[in-house]
């Protein structure tokens, strides 16, 4: 218990020095340094917070056996011994919520995140179906308040897509969508199917933390920017302005091309977004690797043919293959209401980040 008091007090500590750094004019007027500092601060908000309910907590522990040690009042002494039962329980919930807390967390959950759609094995279904992911993730985030920007979009020749890539914004967007990373299967009768036999599509997903400035220090003489004339419906101007960009990044190789937007200044801030975020992958990837060893919750960006879904309409069944947790509203499921399954992969994920920082503590 003294231990865990110990880190929390240097916590705190560390907490305040923030505080004080934030206010002063040199580090308010190096951007890159005040943004940082500010991110650690509210980071170990929650920390603070627990902290200070904890000590409360130990505080009348201490208050009531001092009452059962020396009050002779007898209904005194049995008040506080009723007491110390309800405040122990407390005590033990508060030192299990701060040991989560003081494993640290992905830095980049609090980001906003881009999400890529990309139709896998079943034909025109695959694309469907990818469509109908793209709907189902749409409304998820319109009822979390985010906003949803598409970035480029191939469509499906039957409905759907064949690749969709856009942007989530809202704060946390990342840090719960990273959960919707890996192969999504679904079994169905498809529209195109005239014998009503049940078929098996995939659509592919990944999720990655949208990186900004301070991530990522794109210089512009290692990108190579080519603009030509969109294709595709859009207008009369489409065909005949050069509002579509493409970026090459030399040094990587990673090439963006957008064309959604009649604006080629617009085409090109989303195209500089997506290059910023491919060539911060890069890095990110290293991280994912090593956490998705790890997690079973987790899936690195890399291996794209993990499966972690199944979507059984004769059934009404979706199950997730990673948690082996399985719900009966696949309807309601894919109109949205995914929260139910993002939240049991979060309190399993946080159960084996615990059994990890209990074993390196042992260790």
């Amino acid at each position: 218990m003294d231990s865990l008091l110990d880190k929390l007090e240097l916590i705190y500590k560390r907490w305040l020095e923030i505080g004080e750094e934030i206010t002063k004019p040199e580090v308010v007027a190096d951007m890159k340094k005040f943004v940082k500092l500010s991110k650690d601060y509210k980071d170990l908000q929650a920390v603070v917070d627990a902290y200070q309910q904890y000590k409360n907590v130990l505080g009348n522990i201490q208050n009531a056996k001092d009452v059962i040690a020396n009050e002779k009042d007898e209904e005194f002494r049995t008040m506080a011994k009723e007491e110390l039962v309800t405040l122990n329980e407390t005590c033990a919930k508060l030192e299990e919520e701060i040991r989560l807390l003081l494993i640290p967390a992905d830095p980049q959950d609090g980001k906003n995140a881009i999400v890529e759609i990309r139709a896998g094995t079943g034909g025109d279904e695959a694309s469907i179906f990818a469509g109908d992911l793209y709907r189902m993730y749409t409304h998820y985030c319109e009822a979390k308040g985010w906003k949803i920007e598409v970035a480029s979009m191939t469509e499906g020749t039957v409905g759907g897509f064949k690749e969709i890539v856009f942007n989530v914004i809202g704060s946390g967007a990342y840090g719960l969508m990273k959960y919707e990373s890996g192969v999504h299967r679904v079994q169905r009768v498809p529209q195109t199917e005239t014998q009503g036999r049940v078929h098996t599509s995939a659509a592919s997903v990944v999720v990655l933390p949208e990186a900004d400035e301070f991530d990522v220090d794109l210089k512009e003489k290692d990108i190579r920017k080519d603009t030509y004339c969109a294709s595709g419906p859009g207008g009369q101007c489409v065909n005949t302005t050069y509002s579509a960009v493409r970026l090459t990044h030399i040094p990587t190789g990673i090439v963006v091309a957008i064309q959604d937007e009649k604006s080629q200044i617009k085409n090109l801030e989303k195209a500089m977004k997506i290059l910023r975020t491919r060539v911060f992958e890069r890095e990110y990837q290293k991280y994912l690797d090593e956490v998705s060893s790890k997690r079973k919750t987790m899936v690195s960006t890399g291996d794209r043919s993990a499966k972690i879904r199944t979507y059984n309409y004769p059934q009404n069944r979706v199950t997730d293959h990673r948690i082996n947790y399985t719900m009966y509203n696949l309807t309601n499921f894919v109109n949205g209401d995914i929260q139910d399954m993002i939240e049991a992969l979060q309190v399993a994920e946080n159960a084996e980040r615990l059994k990890a920082s209990v074993e390196e503590s042992a260790a």
